[in-house]
C-alpha cells in the first residue's frame, strides 16, 4: 500500500514528464485499495484533443481496469486543481476523495486560466460567448422516452 504523499508524488512526476515532452503539465492517478489502477496525462496537443485532460485520461483508464462507469470506492490525485470540465467527470465518475497539489491560481499564473469557463457557466446562454441555441424538432423528445421505458437500461 502507497502512502498519500507517495501518490502525489507520482501524479507530479507524470506532470513533469508530460510538461518535458509532448504534453501540458498535468498528472493524475486513481487509486483503489492503495494500488494505482488508473494513470493519465495531459494530451491535449499531443492527441489534438480537448478533453484529454490529465483526470479525464485516468478516469478513463481506470473504469477500463474495474470494467466500470464508475470509480466506487477509488480517490484521485491530480497534479493540479480539476479544471471545470474535469470537475464535472469526476463528479459523475463518483469517487470517494479527489487530492490535489498546484492550485487553479498557480495554474492560471503559467496560462492555464478556466476562470472564464466558470463565469460562462453561470451566465444565461443567450449572454454566453458560444451561442447555444435549442432546436426542437417533433421527435426530439423520443430518445427520453425510450429510455424511459426500456428493460435494456443501466441507471447512472
Amino acid at each position: 500500500m502507497v502512502g498519500d504523499e507517495k501518490l502525489m508524488e507520482r501524479a507530479v512526476e507524470i506532470a513533469q514528464k508530460s510538461a518535458m515532452n509532448d504534453g501540458g503539465p498535468f498528472g493524475a492517478v486513481i487509486v483503489k485499495d492503495g494500488e494505482i489502477i488508473g494513470v493519465g496525462r495531459n494530451e491535449v496537443t499531443a492527441a489534438n484533443d480537448p478533453t484529454a485532460h490529465a483526470e479525464i485520461q485516468a478516469i478513463r483508464n481506470a473504469c477500463q481496469s474495474l470494467k466500470s462507469f464508475q470509480l466506487t470506492g477509488c480517490d484521485i490525485y491530480t497534479s493540479c486543481e480539476p479544471c471545470p470540465m474535469c470537475l464535472s467527470a469526476i463528479y459523475w465518475a463518483r469517487p470517494r476523495a479527489v487530492y490535489y497539489a498546484a492550485t487553479k491560481t498557480e495554474a492560471a499564473e503559467v496560462g492555464f486560466d478556466d476562470q472564464f469557463i466558470y463565469e460562462q457557466i453561470a451566465l444565461p446562454f443567450e449572454s454566453r460567448s458560444i451561442k447555444m441555441t435549442q432546436i426542437c424538432p417533433d421527435n426530439y423528445d423520443q430518445p427520453f422516452q425510450t429510455w424511459k421505458t426500456s428493460a435494456h437500461k443501466t441507471e447512472y
